[in-house]
């Protein structure tokens, strides 16, 4: 597969950082004097952001005052906690490093706000590596709107229809299409019992970071 640049999910995609938010809202079910929940559980959540999580945890008719509340609890114990398990897929930190050796522009198109975005990719030192980063709050649109995509391409100078998006949401599939490019969904992501990763559409589904290097001929 030819291309010219190649777009990635953060959360669920690129890095594993179900751990990190899944002790923090266990955290906070455990001062609130509640049970924790099991990674199983929390892990699907993880996609679906901190609004989601506190609705699961806590029951869908908290009224909007108190999830406000737990919700800004909850994304600061993510702020101060936000590497401390967090890790690379498979196979995707080498292949990061290849593209640069092989003047391939990579980026992140996340739906995670700036701040957390930051302060992540600081932490795991992919800051300096990457070529393009889009967040929700940087134009005002989110994912599945394709509109942050024709943003990273813009800033590296890619066409969209020469570019890959790799993503584990049927959202990240949905912007691809819709920018034009061509779409990879990924299964070791935070999918949701009821979500059938066949029916998203993508132009290929992979199952290990490898994978991805064999579709791109690396």
């Amino acid at each position: 597969m030819s291309v010219s640049a190649v777009l990635f999910d953060l959360d669920g995609t690129l890095i594993d950082t179900a751990d990190d938010l899944s002790a923090c809202l266990n955290l906070l079910l455990e001062e609130e004097g509640q049970p924790a929940l099991p990674f199983s559980v929390t892990r699907k959540q993880v996609s679906n952001g901190a609004n989601a999580m506190i609705r699961m945890a806590f029951g869908s008719s908290l009224n909007e005052e108190r999830a406000e509340h737990l919700r800004h609890r909850l994304l600061h114990y993510y702020e101060n906690n936000i590497a401390r398990h967090s890790q690379w897929f498979d196979g995707l930190e080498e292949l990061a490093y290849t593209f640069r050796s092989q003047g391939i522009p990579w980026g992140i198109v996340t739906n995670k706000p700036r701040l957390y975005t930051d302060l992540l990719l600081d932490a795991m030192a992919i800051t300096p590596i990457v070529d393009v980063v889009v967040c929700p709050d940087d134009l005002g649109i989110a994912k599945p709107d394709p509109r942050p995509l024709f943003h990273a391409c813009e800033v590296i100078q890619a066409a969209p229809q020469h570019a890959i998006y790799v993503g584990d949401h049927i959202r990240d599939i949905q912007a691809g299409k819709a920018a034009g490019m061509k779409t990879i969904a990924v299964s070791w992501g935070y999918i949701e019992d009821d979500d059938d990763i066949n029916q998203w559409q993508a132009d290929h589904i992979i199952h290990h970071g490898t994978e991805l290097r064999k579709l791109l001929a690396l």
